[in-house]
């Protein structure tokens, strides 16, 4: 069995985050979504396990972060080129989310923008030329 990550993220409106999950290019796990949770799968080893508030807070005794106003976690992300990058930070802003909640980063070899879901859970998408990398050329 591949070693995989489960991201489970607290949110007020399970339906708008479902949105916005599949607009920057997750698919919905119907066998592991009901009406407190969404399955929404990033990639053969990724996952965002989408929790209702109150059904978040079976998991934990700690008090749920408000990601508006405070940040939790950065959840970095791989695209296959700085169109893709941008694609879906817009895709994402066009679903709920709010785009470029910090400046563009653009290193040359490396281009990063970010784009923060409907409850300010941060995402960063970022494109990288791995052989200009990793032959010294990225600053």
């Amino acid at each position: 069995m591949p070693k995989m990550i489960f991201i489970n993220l607290p949110v007020t409106d399970l339906s708008a985050s479902t949105h916005f999950y599949e607009a920057i290019g997750c698919a919905k796990n119907e066998q592991f979504s009901d009406h407190q949770a969404s399955s929404m799968v990033w990639s053969d080893t990724i996952t965002f396990q989408l929790l209702a508030n109150d059904y978040f807070a079976t998991f934990t005794p700690r008090k749920i972060a408000n990601a508006q106003a405070s940040s939790e976690v950065l959840i970095a992300l791989t695209r296959d080129s700085r169109e893709a990058v941008d694609m879906t930070v817009e895709a994402g802003a066009g679903a709920g989310g709010q785009s470029d909640v910090r400046e563009r980063l653009d290193m040359g070899f490396m281009y990063n923008r970010c784009v923060a879901d409907p409850d300010g859970h941060i995402f960063e998408f970022i494109w990288m030329d791995m052989d200009s990398a990793e032959c010294g050329s990225a600053p």
